[in-house]
């Protein structure tokens, strides 16, 4: 029996980590002042006619805290590759120089600090729900076992203690990034 048990254990721990990899991935890409190569992770290239990661047609780099510097692999690819970053719409305006593609990032002002906060805590939410769901399979899974009361008692507050671990780690994640945000 506890073998059945600790196998819902596990599965739902492995949910939980995935929603917290999740999170961390979308906070990445929520932009905190400075450029980094992760603001563009979410750009697709058309690159003879699929949709392609930009990181696949092209080297993403940062010469300084406010420039992204993108030097494609192949020079046809820079009107496309504009195009990508435009349909994105991340906010940023790209400009070729005819051998790559320079990104000025704007310094960012006190309302768009704080919608990107918004933004960041609608991730959380997100990853929350995720948990909670993750806790609601494991808890309906239990139910389900031939088990005494006890174990089962024991099991909920096992997965319940593994829930509040895992909302609390997306509410440290979320405080870094906002202090992050919010620092001028």
């Amino acid at each position: 029996m506890t073998e059945e048990i600790n196998f819902i254990l596990d599965s739902a721990k492995e949910n939980m980590d995935n929603a917290i990899t999740h999170l961390e991935k979308e906070l990445l890409s929520i932009r905190a002042g400075k450029a980094s190569p992760a603001m563009l992770s979410t750009v697709m290239v058309d690159y003879y006619g699929s949709q392609t990661p930009l990181s696949q047609v092209a080297n993403v780099s940062t010469p300084d805290a406010r420039t992204l510097s993108i030097q494609p692999w192949e020079k046809g690819m820079i009107t496309e590759i504009e195009k990508g970053i435009m349909y994105a719409n991340l906010g940023l305006n790209p400009m070729n120089n005819g051998e790559s593609v320079i990104i000025n990032v704007p310094a960012l002002t006190e309302e768009r600090r704080r919608d990107l906060a918004k933004q960041a805590k609608a991730e959380g939410e997100e990853a929350k729900i995720g948990v909670r769901n993750d806790r609601k399979v494991a808890m309906n899974d239990l139910k389900k076992l031939d088990i005494s009361e006890d174990l089962l008692k024991n099991a909920e507050d096992d997965v319940q203690n593994l829930t509040n671990t895992y909302v609390a780690k997306i509410d440290a994640h979320l405080v870094v990034k906002e202090q992050e945000i919010m620092k001028v």
